[in-house]
């Protein structure tokens, strides 16, 4: 049981802030919108942001699969998230918890005595760039993790999706976006660090419409840190939008502080 719990703090922790080590395969969005060829980088990028999702608040329950290459573990979580402000993450019976705002990360777990409690400026060093909540909110939306606004891109089709890499290439990054053709939305995003052997993979494999609102259904992260690589798999279940919701989260005394190393992500 121990190993067990271990491995949920873990899914935990890298489906939040493992986002910055990147990869390559990539998986096609089911989709039943018809790719444009004429439309310029620019036209793409802002209607995926004109398909921002509006919402108050999130809930619902995630299916999470994590595997480090040696052992697999399925974990069913509850999520609750409010715009802009908090995401909070609880495992069956309040076990392991995470909770992140813009200006802290935070877990522990009672089985183990032990929690982590810091700021986004200790994981982005810890991961060697910048990190902050609106990434990890946007990953969870289907939404681009770095601003597009900020870049210029070129753009062709590919696998039925549209394709954005910049135009100016950086040597520490490699970064590439697709956008599947129906709402706009992200299908797969890549970023990588080649010189220090670190990919990430981002692959939304699907799309569900609630009332008003398209949200991913299924999402497959992949991450490769040299000879390290972790994946997991995210379904959303029952979600809905804009409830009144709290988020209950307190260390409880007497836990031990974790000090994250390397090996940990």
């Amino acid at each position: 049981m121990g190993e067990y719990f271990r491995g949920v703090q873990r899914g935990l922790v890298i489906g939040m802030v493992i986002l910055f080590l990147t990869s390559c395969k990539t998986t096609k969005v089911a989709s039943g919108g018809e790719i444009d060829d004429r439309l310029t980088a620019k036209a793409i990028i802002r209607e995926h942001y004109q398909n921002h999702l509006q919402f108050k608040t999130i809930s619902g329950k995630l299916k999470i699969e994590y595997s480090d290459g040696e052992s697999t573990q399925s974990i069913p979580l509850s999520l609750r998230m409010e715009k802009d402000k908090a995401i909070w993450i609880s495992a069956p019976l309040g076990i392991v918890k995470a909770y992140i705002t813009p200006g802290r990360v935070s877990f522990y777990n009672k089985l183990q005595n032990e929690y982590f409690d810091g700021d986004f400026s200790y994981l982005s060093n810890l991961l060697g760039t910048e990190l902050d909540f609106e990434q990890v909110q946007n990953l969870l939306l289907g939404q681009a993790i770095l601003d597009l606004k900020d870049g210029k891109y070129d753009a062709e089709v590919a696998d039925d999706t549209y394709q954005l890499k910049p135009k100016k290439v950086a040597e520490l990054f490699k970064i590439l976006f697709q956008i599947e053709p129906n709402n706009f939305k992200i299908a797969t995003q890549q970023l990588s660090q080649p010189l220090k052997k670190r990919l990430l993979q981002i692959n939304y494999k699907n799309y569900q419409k609630i009332d008003k609102w398209i949200l991913p259904n299924e999402i497959a992260i992949a991450a490769i840190d040299g000879d390290i690589r972790n994946t997991i798999d995210i379904e959303y279940r029952n979600i809905q939008f804009d409830q009144a919701l709290n988020f209950p989260y307190k260390i409880p005394k007497g836990f031990k502080e974790i000090v994250l190393s390397t090996n940990d992500l």
